[in-house]
């Protein structure tokens, strides 16, 4: 079979695809509307299969899961199934790993496995907190076991609905909901047991200091207006200047009125008190010149201030992290141009880039950097009071790495009806009474009816990115159809596997999609790989579904890299885990894997 010239287009296409997602160059759902784009220009599908993505029952199906598991996680139950952890601080470490990863898997099996990450994140780094357990040695299993126990059933995660969507629509009959679990649970044992025996390669502790870590050589400083100051009837930008390197007013109070954004020409009175942002030199210039009674929080009481302390600047400013999420409002702003109305009077200070291909050693950009964008797994560092910091805590799609209050009472009865609807649309689906997409737009239904969900929550907090990425990219497995690519490579290929056992097959086709996993969406990769591998087993008149799972899982086994799965670029942008405790640990994992499940599904040819 030659190579057309349409072949040729689509193969220049998935290259200059798979080059985005290494690169990160776009967000994925950017990623999606190119591939949309080209794929109509070049005329590769017709304008209602370049659509048909957006009505796939596999987009529809994740859709309607992410807003049951949405509608789980605001209502506590997936804090409720994690409960019991904090119960487990007494044992020793090399028993509370496997036990913590037993317990994320077998939930993520389940519930959305980023949701799952996030919720043991906060609960780890509550044990880190009060009984000094290294969250270092939890956080990277948990991550591994969420995406191990995502593989087991059905609906663990988008990549299992979009291979069986994909199997279907090529004739092939669809996979019930528990029928492939027992790979799954004979997966899950090989990682608790791997990663537990391998925990030693982890780091020991999680960097506790935000200034070095940040590299901040900035202090904040709280000064009154003194009588004799020569400070009085002079502005802002007479005072302190406009340039880079010039001291920073951050928040001015007057008479009880506190001013966010003090302009530069406003004039200085007696008594009004400043929040500044300066050096360690600059600091001192002040205390010397002592137009400034200096106030700094191990001083504060100790210094007699003009004004009533009642009206004086919160002393009760600190540091917080914020992690960036899939969907996040942040996401695409820089330093520059998130402002106080946008993290609800948090002022920022520094980004922290999460390491990637186009950034291979992580940067920080304080405020005199230019504008870098936000992107998601990076590191937002602000500056909040007590008060601000419950506000700041009700944004949707951010993580504040820090242990806080918190700030919502559960319904107890909102929390049992969620559970019991996830009991039902699993039930539903595993009895083979509905399909998954019915049991799931069945179970989206009830979470709004009983109002277990706001509906202002679901459009807030759906990661949009996934929905879109799947509609962009199922039209390219239609022109993979289309132009016959999908049976070009399958035709060249079985010229390589001739001759060969039927293991070497299933074990080449496995570590290939394992490794294209590692460095783009494993959505992606599931789409790209799943076509072909059916039409290998077509031609050589073997059961398709050992190879379909076998694209399943090695989509799901983003081990090796930190970009691969979702839950791996959160737990790496926190700072913890360099590049290398996933290249060793995540790899050797993924050998044994692979050998593993060439064997088991090679046996069922």
């Amino acid at each position: 079979m030659e190579m057309s010239l349409e072949i040729i287009v689509l193969f220049v296409i998935i290259l200059g695809v798979i080059v985005l997602f290494a690169l990160e160059v776009f967000p994925v759902d950017k990623i999606a509307f190119i591939i949309l784009g080209l794929l109509l220009l070049t005329d590769l599908v017709s304008p209602e299969e370049a659509i048909s993505g957006f009505s796939s029952p596999a987009t529809i199906t994740v859709l309607c899961l992410m807003i049951i598991a949405i509608g789980l996680e605001d209502n506590g139950v997936i804090d409720l199934l994690a409960q019991g952890m904090r119960k487990l601080k007494g044992l020793p470490l090399l028993i509370m790993i496997p036990v913590f990863m037993f317990i994320a898997g077998s939930i993520s099996a389940f519930i959305n496995t980023t949701a799952v990450v996030l919720v043991f994140v906060k609960i780890i780094d509550e044990l880190a907190e009060k009984y000094d357990i290294p969250s270092s040695k939890l956080l990277l299993p948990v991550s591994f076991a969420g995406i191990i126990g995502g593989s087991c059933t059905l609906m663990g995660t988008s990549t299992n609905l979009i291979v069986n969507a994909v199997a279907v629509k090529r004739g092939v009959e669809r996979f019930g909901f528990f029928e492939f679990s027992w790979y799954g649970v004979i997966f899950m044992l090989i990682t608790f047991a791997l990663v537990s025996l391998m925990a030693g390669f982890l780091p020991k502790k999680k960097p506790s200091d935000l200034n070095s870590v940040y590299k901040l050589d900035e202090f904040i400083t709280k000064g009154i207006v003194s009588e004799t100051s020569k400070l009085i009837g002079k502005n802002l930008r007479d005072i302190f200047g406009d340039e880079k390197d010039s001291i920073e007013v951050i928040r001015l109070k007057r008479k009880g009125v506190i001013n966010d954004h003090p302009g530069r020409y406003t004039t200085l009175k007696l008594g009004d008190q400043l929040l500044l942002r300066c050096s360690i030199e600059q600091l001192i210039q002040l205390k010397e010149e002592g137009d400034l009674t200096i106030i700094r929080n191990s001083e504060a009481k100790a210094v007699k201030p003009i004004v009533n302390e009642a009206s004086e600047i919160e002393e009760n400013i600190q540091l917080v992290e914020i992690l960036m999420l899939p969907n996040s409002p942040l996401i695409g702003k820089s330093i520059k141009t998130v402002g106080w109305y946008d993290l609800h009077g948090a002022v920022p200070l520094a980004i922290r880039k999460r390491r990637s291909f186009r950034n291979p050693k992580r940067r920080i950009f304080n405020k005199k950097s230019d504008d870098i964008d936000l992107r998601v797994g990076d590191r937002l560092l602000v500056e909040v009071t007590q008060n601000d910091l419950h506000e700041l805590q009700k944004m949707d799609n951010i993580s504040i790495l820090q242990n806080h209050e918190e700030i919502s009472i559960v319904s107890k009865k909102k929390r049992s009806l969620s559970l019991g609807i996830l009991i039902l649309v699993i039930a539903l689906s595993a009895f083979s009474i509905f399909p998954i997409l019915k049991s799931a737009v069945i179970g989206c239904f009830l979470m709004i009816l009983l109002k277990c969900i706001d509906l202002g929550k679901i459009y807030t907090q759906v990661n949009w990115q996934i929905i879109f990425l799947l509609a962009g990219m199922i039209p390219l497995g239609v022109a993979m159809s289309n132009t016959g690519a999908d049976d070009w490579i399958s035709t060249n290929l079985l010229l390589l596997f001739d001759g060969k056992p039927n293991y070497s097959i299933i074990g080449l086709l496995f570590l290939v999609t394992m490794f294209l996993s590692g460095f783009i969406s494993n959505n992606a990769t599931a789409i790209i790989i799943a076509p072909i591998a059916i039409t290998i087993a077509t031609k050589l008149q073997l059961d398709p579904k050992p190879f379909i799972l076998a694209v399943l899982f090695a989509s799901n086994f983003s081990f090796f890299t930190p970009v691969g799965y979702q839950t791996n670029t959160i737990i790496y942008g926190m700072g913890i885990y360099k590049f290398k405790h996933f290249l060793i640990i995540g790899g050797a994992l993924s050998i044994v894997l692979w050998i593993a499940a060439t064997f088991l599904l090679s046996r069922q040819l």
